[in-house]
């Protein structure tokens, strides 16, 4: 049974991403929006619930070091794995005011939760002392920091509205067949991944696996698979703009929106493990960084680089 609802959850997911962009797409053009801001907006929070929903969830039941492990889980995995394959279908070319302004800050953010998480103090973890915690302060300064990402967001939105003003009209859908697409494709999305976390745990725990390889794992995976449907069906389309958009804009949301929100519900306390995971999400991010900045684009080479170095790290988090 678990089989037929892991092959019900892919389809979902596989459709409700389809619709999602689709509806995406038109409300960008409806509103005279570029597309980017979408993704990094109504896209990347429409993929993060699955997050959301999980790591909430953990927090209210006071298991919510498996809210960090799940978003630097999901965050490495949007980097490598999503914006690989993605490059693999169609190279993946990043705006430059994305390069310059939101990537950069989805950078900055991870670096202020390791420092948040270090408690501003880099010797514990020389210390021996092998407890950390992210506290509920450090929560409110990173849903601070998300009203701040999501102002500026707005207003660059408006402003790119009123320079594609007199731009020629796009053949789009109504605003309700838009809405329907969104919400339709949303409901699949988040019903799909459930489905798909639900069955692949029972699966893994069938053959034995531990409940934290498959918090580690499974449950990231899991919940970023709308990330990566969403991704490589706006790929396809040749919506780079949503995909890469919603890559950083998912990954911006996972750590300042769920963290935050879980941390100031209960403190997280955390293991050495979530410092060096946090610190191998930040060196991946600057991979990335510099290799869509060195050319403007992802590769398929680039890509397929991503792909090994995620499947390397995999096998770190199986070993250790």
């Amino acid at each position: 049974m678990d089989y037929i609802l892991l092959i019900l959850g892919f389809v979902l997911l596989i459709k409700g991403a389809d619709f999602f962009v689709d509806g995406s797409s038109s409300v960008a053009k409806l509103l005279k929006v570029p597309t980017i801001i979408i993704g990094l907006t109504v896209v990347a929070f429409g993929t993060s619930m699955p997050e959301l929903s999980v790591s909430v969830t953990a927090a209210i039941q006071g298991n919510n070091d498996l809210a960090v492990s799940n978003v630097l889980g999901s965050n490495i995995f949007n980097l490598l794995v999503v914006l690989g394959c993605c490059s693999l279908v169609n190279p993946v070319q990043a705006k430059w005011s994305l390069l310059k302004k939101e990537f950069p800050f989805s950078i900055l953010i991870t670096a202020i939760l390791l420092v948040l998480i270090l408690n501003f103090s880099a010797t514990k973890i020389f210390s021996g002392d092998g407890n950390f915690m992210l506290g509920r302060w450090g929560g409110v300064l990173l849903l601070i920091l998300f009203g701040i990402f999501l102002d500026a967001t707005v207003k660059e939105a408006l402003g790119a509205r009123d320079q594609m003003e007199g731009e020629e009209e796009y053949k789009v859908m109504s605003p309700a067949k838009s809405a329907l697409y969104i919400i339709g494709g949303l409901v699949g999305i988040v019903l799909g991944g459930e489905l798909v976390v639900d069955s692949a745990c029972n699966i893994a725990e069938a053959f034995g696996l531990s409940q934290t390889f498959i918090g580690l794992t499974i449950v990231a995976l899991g919940t970023s698979l709308p990330e990566l449907v969403t991704s490589m069906v706006a790929a396809g389309k040749g919506e780079n703009d949503l995909a890469v958009g919603n890559v950083v804009g998912s990954n911006i949301f996972n750590i300042l929106l769920i963290l935050g929100v879980s941390a100031a519900i209960t403190p997280i306390r955390l293991d050495v493990a979530a410092i060096y995971d946090t610190v191998l999400l930040i060196v991946a991010s600057l991979i990335v960084y510099v290799a869509a900045v060195s050319k403007r684009e992802i590769r398929r080479t680039e890509g397929a680089m991503f792909l090994l170095a995620y499947l390397a790290f995999f096998v770190y988090i199986l070993i250790r």
